[in-house]
């Protein structure tokens, strides 16, 4: 039965502010201005929405207010499970040769230490503070929330999310399709790049490694750290966007002890109030990382504020994250770099840009089709092992079965990454297409990039390449702008 407007229109409302909280709550904690992740507080301030009657009774509603509804439910579940792990996490220290760090730091660390023993010391403590301190909470977690789903009417997570409408089965095909079609391409290139870079093949190399390899020290001087901020600016500029003038977004690039490695963009506002986050740690990494969360904020903060709370904070993700993606991948785009950086060799910056892109795609493919399974399962811990062979199998190197459960991203969103790389693919396309190779540095590019950012997140990634392009959103897109980049 669908609810009356006006109840629909007071859950929008509440919903709202709900989002606008927690969002705040998450910004300074996980940007090292707070030490605590007081989500149980914001949980407790809008408790209404997140009934399992209001789940319930929502399902008539328009179908992101009903998955909201229903993540709201499972999440109060599991709120003292979240701040219990986000304290954990910021309180944790490991000591490796009498150096000690913060635990949400040991991945940069690994990623800056060129001593290979020594890489493999610290994510052996890595993993063993994983294991002793966090995966406990998150099997407490995960128990809780495979009981719960089932009085929303489904039999597992699963189930669930393909009444939300998520095309789960059909975007799997086509990541083993993927995976097929680029296998023996990444047994070529990761081999190729881990020799170059580490010296140790494909075969020989550990997850202690990869860090390592994609932070890529050597590229530093071609990534200057004083030209990241002037460069997006000028970039930003040439598309019509006066960043210093926004002043509904900010810019937290400070590096702080307690702050997460992974950069993050908070919409506390939509459009409002955006913050954009990075913890810098050098080179073209910090450079990636800032393009990719300018194009997050810009989304937001051009979204048209008449919209529905629904198309303003919600719907599909893999929509922000096409905007993010097409801003990031312009670190490695030949045209942009002789226009911001003026490289001598581009086109080796453009491939090593694709070799990272497989990496990722195929360990993000690998990680749909384990998490399906995953949440399939009546077994957890019977995936431990099935994470560490899964996605071993796509990337080719061993992989940390310990990670069996940090490593997923809740509500699929890797369904919202794998998807957003096939829309940047096919919108970069035909960007180039109407308007040259530099299409960035156009304003008209800049008009409908605007004009596409005010809708929000009310078109999905599909329906908005299609209106533009005409195009079926498609991943074999993905392999063929791979291949463009090294030059196969």
């Amino acid at each position: 039965m669908t609810p009356e407007p006006q109840a629909i229109d007071a859950f929008r409302d509440r919903a709202d502010r709900f989002v606008a909280d927690i969002d705040e709550e998450y910004y300074l904690h996980f940007a090292g201005l707070k030490d605590t992740l007081d989500v149980e507080q914001v949980y407790e301030r809008y408790v209404e929405l997140t009934r399992l009657e209001t789940a319930q009774e929502m399902e008539g509603a328009p179908v992101e207010l009903w998955r909201f509804a229903c993540e709201g439910f499972l999440g109060n579940l599991t709120r003292e499970h979240q701040a219990r792990m986000a304290k954990v996490e910021a309180d944790l220290e490991a000591t490796v040769d009498g150096e000690t760090h913060p635990y949400r730091m040991l991945r940069v660390v690994m990623s800056n230490e060129a001593d290979r023993d020594k890489r493999e010391r610290l994510e052996q403590t890595r993993l063993r503070l994983l294991d002793e301190h966090l995966n406990p909470v998150y099997l407490e977690a995960v128990e809780i929330d495979r009981e719960a789903v089932q009085s929303l009417g489904s039999e597992n997570y699963y189930e669930l999310y393909k009444r939300f409408g998520f095309r789960l089965d059909e975007l799997r095909e086509e990541c083993s399709a993927l995976l097929d079609e680029t296998e023996k391409l990444w047994e070529r290139e990761g081999d190729r790049l881990f020799r170059s870079r580490l010296g140790i093949g494909l075969t020989d190399a550990r997850p202690w490694d990869v860090a390592r390899l994609f932070r890529a020290p050597e590229l530093d001087q071609l990534y200057p750290s004083d030209r990241m901020l002037p460069a997006l600016e000028a970039t930003l500029t040439d598309l019509g966007v006066d960043l210093r003038s926004q002043s509904n977004v900010h810019l937290d690039l400070e590096s702080r002890p307690s702050k997460t490695p992974r950069a993050f963009c908070a919409p506390i506002e939509v459009p409002g109030k955006v913050m954009l986050v990075i913890q810098p740690i050098g080179g073209k990494d910090d450079w990636q990382a800032l393009f990719h969360e300018a194009g997050h904020t810009e989304h937001y903060a051009h979204t048209s504020e008449s919209l529905p709370m629904e198309a303003r904070r919600l719907g599909d993700m893999a929509v922000t994250e096409g905007w993010a993606m097409l801003m990031e991948h312009l670190v490695t785009e030949p045209a942009w770099l002789n226009r911001r950086l003026d490289v001598a060799r581009p086109a080796e910056l453009a491939h090593d840009g694709a070799v990272s892109l497989l990496y990722f795609v195929r360990r993000y493919a690998a990680k749909l089709i384990y998490e399906i399974e995953f949440f399939q399962t009546d077994n957890v811990g019977s995936m431990r092992p099935r994470y560490a062979e899964i996605l071993g199998d796509a990337l080719k190197l061993p992989v940390n079965a310990e990670s069996f459960l940090d490593d997923i991203d809740g509500s699929f969103y890797v369904t919202g990454y794998l998807r957003s790389w096939a829309f940047e693919a096919q919108l970069r396309e035909f960007l180039r297409g109407e308007l040259g190779n530099d299409w960035f540095a156009k304003r008209d590019a800049g008009d409908l990039l605007r004009e596409l950012w005010s809708l929000g997140q009310g078109p999905t990634a599909d329906e908005l390449l299609k209106d533009v392009t005409g195009a079926k959103l498609e991943m074999a897109s993905v392999a063929d702008r791979i291949r463009e980049g090294l030059g196969s």
